[in-house]
């Protein structure tokens, strides 16, 4: 009844925050789309807010950058009293290993999860880690345990966890050298993701490094797998 999806955009490409040139589905840009749409909400609605009178001071998401996402990560930060966690690296190179940990009370309070090899490569098309957090959820381990994964995570995903990390690890991002134990700081408030080892240590990891073999060497998944650009440029095929 305040005028959908539809005014939300009016009111966001009126404030020069989308790209009305944009060509949609109709085949009209959006900025054709929403010729029609009122310049400004109803006024007997308060549900669609002002550009200048934000619901928030700041967004759910934030990007982390640092020497574990020099191309950025992707954290959801809604609801949690302190998004903040430096702890031991719990790593997992699979899905399925890092859920059994959890079901199994391996993971205790102040360990950081890394799930990796799990990217647009990796996966391959970049999975779901929905299971994995709401196990984390389940086991009351939301807000006190930290997990980061090259995969992606749904709307329905909350605690402190950060995916899309870039570069991912079957692309030798750094979160491919991450060792059992290692220090890890996740830092929403200084947006930072941090592997806390020397820069002369993580690159005689690197050296010593070899991607693992690919899960599918023929068919659809295998050609994305192999031509599946970074999450920091939209796992796309692009350039290809």
């Amino acid at each position: 009844q305040a005028g959908g999806i539809p005014q939300v955009m009016k009111v966001l490409l009126n404030a020069g925050l989308l790209h009305g040139d944009c060509i949609t589905i109709s085949g009209q840009t959006i900025a054709e789309v929403l010729a029609d749409v009122p310049d400004v909400p109803r006024a007997d609605q308060d549900v669609i807010r002002p550009i200048g009178e934000p619901m928030y001071a700041e967004g759910h998401l934030a990007i982390l950058k640092g020497n574990l996402s020099p191309e950025g990560a992707v954290a959801k930060i809604t609801g949690l009293k302190n998004p903040v966690i430096t702890g031991p690296a719990r790593v997992f190179d699979d899905e399925q290993s890092a859920l059994a940990a959890i079901l199994a009370g391996r993971i205790v309070a102040g360990d950081v999860m890394v799930l990796r090899y799990l990217g647009p490569k990796g996966g391959p098309g970049m999975p779901e880690m929905l299971a994995p957090t709401g196990a984390l959820i389940g086991a009351g381990l939301g807000e006190s345990v930290g997990l980061i994964t090259d995969g992606r995570f749904s709307g329905g995903t909350w605690g402190m966890v950060v995916g899309h990390v870039a570069p991912e690890a079957a692309a030798g991002g750094t979160i491919a050298f991450v060792e059992e134990g290692d220090s890890i700081t996740i830092d929403a408030h200084e947006l930072k993701l941090e592997l806390n080892v020397s820069e002369a240590e993580i690159a005689k990891r690197r050296e010593g490094w070899t991607a693992p073999a690919p899960r599918y060497t023929r068919g659809v998944q295998a050609k994305f797998a192999f031509n599946a650009s970074s999450a920091s440029t939209g796992a796309v095929l692009d350039n290809y």
